[in-house]
């Protein structure tokens, strides 16, 4: 299939995001809205905060349609892709949905911690775009685009967050090996791009601190850069350019000397050191935040 040349845009298609009741969900949402898509898909737990981002959507002038779904449940999700396929071939599936527990490695619980956590982060993203996928293949009507939330967690290991840099590191693997089979079988009409923020102000992590000159990044900035990135089909965005330096140290350097200037100089062990967490998220035995 040929490279198309086709600027691409989400006006008048069809867009799914997961985790779309609050933070980046809820803002990637409205900027699907806001640039003209005709149906944008919710897809999230929280019940409350999907009929607030529905109406929102909604004013925007696009057609939402909300629908609570467990993404640690594989059934649940097949079920929701089978009937949002009658909306039509995805323009573009942002696959944002993520929780973290921030805690020491064996203070994760195996089923509410450590199952949980890469079921929703690692592998929901993998069957959500299994569902929608072979469509989107197919229609090359159009420019079509995946964009998949990973973290600068994926790419340098983190104390206290063990689990979850072990989910982003899936994401990040899984993302990306999946963009180059897209371009080597010449499906050039769709992209895949991998977005991996540091620490961002959504209230996932709060009371996380950032690296050296790192400091936590706006919701909305974060969303404006993945958005972009998406867009012009990048394969991988490490945002700030600070946390894409931190990647580069550490693939040069010896494990020890990256120990000391990557734990030490930049601070980046001890990020999570004070982490709290969305309150309403915690486990009752430690922290907890989703994005």
């Amino acid at each position: 299939m040929p490279e198309s040349n086709i600027p691409f845009t989400v006006a008048g298609g069809v867009v799914l995001v997961t985790g779309a009741a609050m933070g980046m969900g809820r803002l990637h949402a409205l900027r699907a809205a806001g640039e003209g898509a005709a149906v944008v898909i919710l897809w999230d737990l929280d019940r409350g905060g999907l009929e607030n981002v529905a109406r929102e959507v909604t004013e925007l002038g696009a057609r939402a349609v909300a629908r609570q779904v467990d993404l640690a449940d594989r059934s649940a999700i097949a079920e929701a892709a089978q009937e949002c396929r009658a909306e039509g071939t995805l323009t573009l599936l942002i696959n944002n949905a993520g929780i973290v527990r921030g805690a020491l490695f064996w203070d994760h619980r195996p089923g509410p911690d450590i199952a949980l956590t890469m079921d929703v982060n690692a592998l929901a993203p993998m069957y959500v775009t299994l569902a929608f996928l072979p469509d989107m293949m197919a229609d090359g009507g159009r420019p079509r685009r995946i964009l998949n939330i990973a973290s600068a967690a994926g790419t340098v290991s983190n104390p206290r967050m063990s689990v979850y840099a072990a989910s982003k590191w899936a994401v990040v693997g899984w993302s990306d090996s999946l963009r180059i089979e897209l371009e080597q079988e010449g499906y050039r009409h769709l992209r895949v791009t991998t977005f991996c923020p540091s620490y961002i102000s959504t209230g996932m992590f709060a009371g996380a601190r950032g690296p050296l000159l790192t400091p936590l990044m706006a919701p909305d900035d974060a969303v404006h850069r993945a958005w972009r990135a998406m867009a012009a089909g990048r394969p991988l965005l490490i945002a700030p350019a600070t946390a894409n330096l931190g990647k580069v140290l550490r693939g040069i350097l010896p494990v020890r000397a990256w120990d000391l200037i990557g734990g030490r100089l930049f601070g980046i062990y001890a990020g999570m050191e004070k982490f709290t967490g969305r309150a309403e998220d915690a486990p009752s035995n430690g922290q907890a935040g989703k994005q």
